[in-house]
């Protein structure tokens, strides 16, 4: 059977906003991240960027659209060409799209390099001369040196240590201060997503489920797979007991066959005859909270 790892996704994201996109693996985040890159070619649908509809654009017609946005992506060891020097990494798109000089585009890359904590001389290294953190820099400066309006950060921490988590976390906040950006902030660390996003989505099979601001997604989650991925989240005190009825059971079911209605109903606690019919669409639960359940809250 097919897989439709995206399946009716519809969201906004407004200018120097960080919206989170979470959910379990297999939920189609990475996907939705590289569709909207044009890194997976849609089978349908709408892609805005600024007023401009990039589903249908040819690899020509796409290239002004690379410099509104770039991707931060999940691995700082594999996304990053082995064989050339890290300066040369990050000018490479300088290069492809004939922006400066070649004396312009190393004082612009050093300028991007000392941005995120990098310095002058490490352009001349090798992506193996340096840790997981500071490769996600150099990942970082990449996306940055065309000066872009939108970043997909595809779990642009998951891979690094929590003390460099911290570190690069406080890095895209910065960075969103001084110039304005906007994220698409993926990741599935719902402690890292409270902390650097203003609004979020959830994402099941597929399907956003709920989207709400950061502090009413986490004061009123209504979403029974919203509120077990809230409980699953470890507390730092023994003492305080998760509410099991919370807990999932079950086994995330195929994404070649999912259910029919609701995709969530094989593990919902609260579902109904009408779950296993009916699919459910986002409706507005509360002033900027939607969410896809037929009996939420």
């Amino acid at each position: 059977g097919k897989v439709h790892a995206v399946d009716g996704v519809s969201f906004r994201l407004h200018h120097g906003e960080t919206l989170g996109l979470v959910g379990e693996s297999g939920s189609g985040k990475s996907t939705l991240g590289k569709s909207i890159m044009r890194l997976v070619e849609p089978t349908s649908g709408s892609i805005a960027v600024n007023g401009t509809e990039l589903a249908g654009l040819t690899r020509r017609q796409l290239l002004p659209f690379r410099k509104t946005v770039q991707m931060v992506f999940q691995d700082p060891y594999s996304s990053l060409n082995p064989r050339i020097p890290t300066g040369k990494i990050v000018a490479e798109a300088l290069k492809v799209h004939d922006l400066s000089t070649a004396a312009q585009r190393e004082d612009r890359v050093a300028e991007i390099f000392a941005k995120v904590g990098l310095r002058r001389s490490d352009m001349r290294k090798y992506p193996n001369e340096f840790s997981g953190g500071q490769r996600q820099r150099i990942g970082i400066a990449r996306a940055l040196i065309l000066k872009p309006d939108l970043i997909i950060a595809d779990e642009a921490v998951s891979a690094l240590d929590v003390s460099v988590q911290a570190q690069v976390i406080n890095l895209l906040m910065d960075l969103q201060a001084d110039l304005g950006l906007s994220y698409l902030f993926i990741a599935h660390d719902l402690s890292v997503v409270a902390q650097i996003c203003n609004r979020i989505a959830v994402m099941y099979m597929g399907e956003i489920v709920e989207i709400a601001h950061r502090q009413d997604l986490y004061k009123t989650p209504l979403h029974p797979y919203t509120q077990s991925l809230l409980a699953a989240i470890p507390v730092s005190t023994p003492a305080k007991r998760r509410k099991r009825e919370r807990l999932l059971s079950g086994v995330l079911p195929s994404p070649t066959n999912p259910p029919s209605g609701c995709r969530f109903h094989t593990r919902c606690p609260m579902a109904q005859d009408r779950c296993k019919v009916d699919r459910p669409k986002l409706q507005d639960a509360a002033p900027g909270h939607t969410v896809a359940c037929w009996f939420s809250g």
